[in-house]
């Protein structure tokens, strides 16, 4: 197989580059790049001039707003934002819900949300996990039972990461008890402004947040919401979760970090030289840049034989893509605080630092501890070992 990129996909990439480099606004792209938390403002502004140049959400098909691109290109597309860096596209909308509407969903549906997802008029957030039901998801307890034209909705909702600023979300509910666990549940589209939804906010351990819970009280959605037929919610679910671990990878991502990490580190001294002369730090971060490397390929193997598993049926290698994807971000921000050292601590502008621009060090150990997450989110590495074992070895 021949992983090289052609003449036409490098010149599609430097037309990429132009683009975000005359786009991209620069106090947004400085956020991104020192790892600050950005406003929903900046954020929905970005993603409209993404879409108003026809790329808001690139991978679509054709006739729901896509750019007719190959999995190739879509692939640079992404690479180029996260490496640039510049924000993606709303997930939980462009590449969770949106592709479950567009494949499994009615007429009425495609026409109404899609195209308000492509312009972010309506922010969605995700209501999968809850108290006792995040690895073990088809063990959840929200519920809907119909009643006439509506279903009435009742239970919790935990992790949902955005919903502070969300207008709508996607939610699996329970709606036959007496089915097989993964074969009783339901995926509705709820408006986040219905009465009885309570949203509580969950501060993070780096002071920020971005995740809350969802409190569902007699909520009241009407019968046409259901996307897809009854009791399928869990099929639809898994197309999802395949689409999520495969983005999990974030090779652009990792790609930009090594590149800081190099930048700081030629730059920090340790035993009076640079971290980047240290032999022992030189032999971590080769480490991590094959690793990545090899995650590269991978995933640029998976974006070849991007279809031949069915449209709904996304490649079970990405739940390989999610384990190998979520263990480098962790690493490379692991050496991102060995370089920083003590410059890491919270809110020490270090004033008297010899390092240029140290005032936004603070941000690196919450980013850290942040990042612990990504082995948990999105199915944990544990059940993806599981997944891959099944799947893919057969055992």
């Amino acid at each position: 197989m021949d992983l090289a990129f052609t003449k036409e996909e490098q010149e599609f990439r430097e037309e990429i580059r132009r683009f975000l480099r005359s786009n991209v606004p620069p106090q947004l792209r400085r956020k991104m790049i020192e790892g600050r938390h950005t406003s929903k403002d900046e954020l929905v502004t970005w993603w409209r001039i993404l879409n108003k140049k026809g790329w808001g959400v690139s991978h679509w098909p054709r006739e729901y707003g896509g750019t007719g691109w190959t999995p190739v290109q879509n692939y640079i597309f992404k690479e180029e934002l996260q490496m640039f860096p510049a924000p993606t596209p709303l997930a939980f909308g462009v590449n969770m819900v949106g592709p479950v509407i567009y494949t499994f969903g009615n007429e009425a549906q495609k026409k109404y949300h899609l195209p308000r997802i492509a312009n972010v008029d309506d922010w969605w957030c995700q209501g999968f996990s809850e108290p006792g039901a995040g690895s073990d998801l088809a063990s959840l307890k929200t519920n809907a039972k119909r009643k006439g034209d509506k279903w009435i909705i009742n239970g919790q909702k935990t992790w949902t990461t955005l919903a502070q600023y969300a207008d709508m979300i996607f939610c699996l509910c329970r709606t036959d008890r007496t089915a097989k666990k993964q074969t009783g549940i339901s995926f509705l589209l709820v408006d986040l402004k219905t009465k009885g939804i309570t949203v509580r906010p969950i501060q993070t351990i780096d002071g920020g947040h971005e995740i809350n819970e969802v409190f569902f009280d007699d909520v009241e959605v009407p019968v046409e919401n259901l996307l897809g037929e009854e009791n399928k919610g869990w099929d639809y679910a898994k197309f999802l979760l395949g689409n999520e671990r495969a983005g999990i990878a974030r090779v652009g991502v990792s790609k930009e970090r090594i590149r800081f990490i190099k930048t700081l580190a030629s730059n920090v001294e340790s035993c009076g030289r640079p971290m980047i002369d240290d032999p022992s730090f030189r032999e971590k971060l080769a480490t991590c840049e094959i690793e990545l490397k090899a995650l590269e390929l991978t995933q640029l193997r998976v974006v070849a034989n991007e279809g031949k598993h069915g449209k709904d049926k996304p490649n079970p290698a990405s739940s390989m893509l999610k384990i190998k994807g979520s263990e480098i971000q962790q690493i490379t921000t692991e050496l991102l605080m060995e370089v920083i050292g003590p410059f890491a601590a919270p809110y020490d502008e270090h004033p008297d630092s010899s390092v240029e621009s140290m005032e936004w060090t603070a941000q690196i150990a919450p980013s850290y501890f942040n990042n612990r997450k990504l082995s948990i989110y999105g199915g944990s590495d544990e059940i993806q070992r599981n997944i891959i074992a099944k799947i893919v070895l057969g055992l």
